[in-house]
């Protein structure tokens, strides 16, 4: 963030000083809110969480270097006090699911006033350009080769991971200061207004809306509520601003009526102003095509795997070029950018030769459809064919759609000729998974439902051969990356990193 006195955080985010003996003393370093990242000149966010409260944390931050704590009560050491208002509805954050009295929400609605403030005076200075990412599936994939093709045009902070909700934005947000050049942000949802909110943290310049698919089906009721509310992103664009949409999707394309800004489109129509044609993978699933824009044609290959990841591709060249930035020098970046967030089609092969791919950070009917298909790829495209494991978890937060869609994944991976159906978990969507895939063909023993990680692990470490592929994807509710990891690196797997110490967990990824 830019440099602020706590006198002008105060005035920023409507608070009081409390314990403060030099109200201009500056926070001239990060905005924390976990306790143990806390440097010189930090300011700490005190946040409720499930095992604690940051709250409790507030004198270990001033002793680790913090200049103030920004809080819900007085805490006894300098803070600036926010005071929940009277009435209000805790906030629904899943990182802020224990916020019983709304002590949370009063310092989230802050450090969002706090990420305004910062990031209006460093677009104001000329030197910063935000852009915005939203979709069905892909936002994290895209924002990472977002920041690989504008790192070479100057400095981008973008988040680690999925950090894209209420916590998550802001706190990124922050992290831009006048050296950035380029602030790139998800932009997730759990209902209507969702995103227009974030949008106003962090008012984009460039906005990219990736795709309408199913996922969180049963948060919105429908695709075209999903759509209503990913278009928020294009309606808060200035008319100076550029929309990227994707051609390929219909809802999306028809969102260039809901934006003042300049349209450009991506994708495979041989409408889109920035096309891939001769798609073609290779025997890991990495896209190679050509790409055709205003500024000329070139070849691409991506070291990210998955031909879904060529749309992604393409929107990361288009805000680049808007951006300033030379083809040739895009796509020489994108042929190096490499899964910079954990458990996303991340492909490892074990020192015995099987190919683990580890996406199990979360999981949408469209996201697991594109992830069998990389499988099947991978699996086929070696000079001898080899055999593919999906193992497979739930699909969260799908309402009343959810055992059809899950039926509707096990069929398709049996038209997909997916070699094993490996199905964790003891519920319905995942009883409705496994009896789609025996219902689709005769499969016998193919495919087959274990209760928990452990007994899908048992398995495959019993029946998996060399040269195998194995796929592991689930909702991250279900921890299945337990499963990738053991396969991976057994001693690893079984060793996890704590909780922050403010009681908020390290991952702020929201719905949708």
């Amino acid at each position: 963030m830019i440099e602020m006195t706590l006198r002008e955080i105060a005035e920023v985010v409507g608070g009081t000083l409390h314990d403060v003996a030099d109200p201009e003393v500056r926070v001239t370093g990060a905005v924390e809110f976990d306790s143990r990242r806390i440097g010189s000149g930090d300011l700490f966010l005190a946040l409720p969480g499930e095992r604690s409260d940051g709250h409790d944390y507030a004198d270990a931050a001033i002793a680790a270097g913090a200049v103030a704590v920004l809080a819900a009560r007085p805490v006894g050491v300098p803070a600036i006090v926010v005071t929940p208002a009277r009435g209000a509805v805790p906030s629904s954050s899943v990182a802020l699911s224990h916020d019983s009295d709304g002590s949370g929400a009063a310092v989230l609605t802050a450090l969002a006033a706090l990420a305004r403030a910062s990031v209006s005076r460093l677009v104001a200075a000329g030197g910063l350009t935000v852009v915005g990412v939203t979709g069905s599936s892909g936002k994290t994939s895209t924002k990472d080769l977002l920041a690989a093709v504008l790192a070479p045009l100057g400095t981008v902070v973008a988040p680690p991971g999925s950090f894209n909700n209420e916590l998550g934005h802001p706190w990124t947000a922050l992290r831009a200061d006048a050296s950035t050049r380029f602030l790139a942000l998800e932009l997730s949802a759990r209902g209507p207004g969702h995103i227009a909110a974030l949008a106003e943290v962090a008012p984009p310049s460039i906005g990219v809306v990736l795709n309408v698919g199913t996922a969180h089906l049963g948060e919105f009721g429908s695709r075209e509520a999903i759509a209503k509310t990913k278009g928020e992103l294009v309606e808060a664009l200035p008319p100076t601003g550029l929309a990227v949409l994707n051609a390929d999707d219909p809802q999306v394309a028809a969102m260039a009526a809901r934006t003042t800004a300049r349209v450009v489109t991506v994708g495979q129509a041989a409408t889109a102003d920035v096309r891939a044609t001769d798609i073609r993978l290779d025997d890991q699933a990495r896209a190679a095509f050509t790409v055709h824009t205003p500024a000329g044609s070139a070849p691409v290959r991506l070291a990210v795997h998955g031909e879904h990841q060529v749309g992604n591709a393409l929107s990361a060249i288009a805000v680049a070029l808007e951006c300033g930035a030379d083809l040739d020098t895009v796509t020489a970046a994108l042929s190096g950018a490499r899964a910079a967030s954990a458990r996303r089609m991340d492909v490892r092969t074990t020192a015995d030769g099987v190919t683990v791919v580890n996406d199990s950070y979360n999981a949408n009917p469209d996201s697991v459809r594109a992830a069998l298909k990389a499988l099947v790829s991978m699996a086929r495209a070696a000079e001898t064919p080899r055999r593919s494991w999906a193992v497979l978890g739930e699909m969260a937060e799908l309402g009343e759609e959810s055992v059809i869609e899950h039926d509707a994944i096990g069929r398709l991976a049996v038209r997909l000729d997916v070699s094993r159906v490996v199905v964790v978990g003891t519920g319905r969507p995942a009883r409705a998974l496994h009896q789609g895939a025996v219902m689709e063909g005769s499969w016998g023993e193919e495919s087959v439902l274990v209760p928990d990680i452990g007994a899908a692990i048992a398995l495959l470490e019993r029946e998996v051969e060399p040269g195998d592929v194995v796929l592991v994807k689930a909702s991250k509710s279900v921890g299945l990356w337990e499963v990738a990891e053991h396969l991976t690196d057994p001693g690893t797997a079984a060793a996890r990193g704590g909780a922050a110490n403010s009681g908020v967990g390290q991952d702020t990824e929201a719905a949708g």
